[in-house]
């Protein structure tokens, strides 16, 4: 996939999330968590979506580990992953105060084309990538799984209530967009870009 294509899937994931957001309640609508503090079914929604999502990500950076890249890519997966595990666990956190499953039901989007993701046969191919097109092959895959966070994040902070969850997406925005450009700055200006993601 051309990384210029990520935004018509940007528009399409906001769709998702607007057509799923509608389709739990009004989106605008508070529910009053402990304490007397409002979140929203965006909350939820994207906490739920982003704890399975971040919990893909951490798998993916994993596999740098076992494969010779440059060490500032392995630093790179190492910071990922530190991050992402630490979210996962402020993020079950929150929605168990809110009295929420930490992830929710896997069919529970599929009408809406199911929850963007790094697919396990995407991991399995990308780990049995040969060693001279390894390095590569996971920039391109983790750009794609960054930029899913991406819109993500930008449909909490879009339509989310909670403020908690919203400065996350709003950190989550800016962090996985930052890594994005330097992945891409790596791969290089005349490096083509193509990511196998389908």
């Amino acid at each position: 996939m051309k990384y210029g294509a990520l935004a018509l899937i940007a528009a399409c994931v906001l769709l998702l999330f607007a057509q799923c957001g509608a389709a739990g309640g009004s989106s605008s609508a508070p529910v009053q968590a402990r304490g007397g503090r409002g979140f929203n079914t965006t909350d939820v929604m994207f906490l739920q979506m982003m704890v399975p999502h971040q919990g893909q990500g951490v798998r993916l950076v994993r596999l740098a580990r076992g494969h010779a890249v440059r060490p500032e890519i392995a630093t790179l997966a190492a910071a990922i992953e530190s991050t992402e595990l630490s979210e996962i666990k402020s993020m079950a956190g929150r929605l168990r105060a809110w009295h929420r499953p930490a992830t929710a039901d896997p069919h529970s989007h599929a009408a809406h084309g199911g929850m963007p993701e790094t697919s396990e046969r995407e991991l399995e191919t990308l780990d049995r990538t040969p060693a001279d097109r390894f390095e590569r092959a996971f920039l391109n895959l983790l750009i794609a799984h960054q930029d899913d966070a991406v819109q993500m994040a930008r449909m909490e902070t879009g339509g989310g209530q909670d403020p908690w969850t919203r400065r996350l997406a709003q950190s989550v925005d800016r962090s996985r967009s930052a890594q994005i450009t330097r992945m891409l700055a790596i791969l290089g200006p005349h490096s083509p870009q193509d990511s196998p993601k389908k």
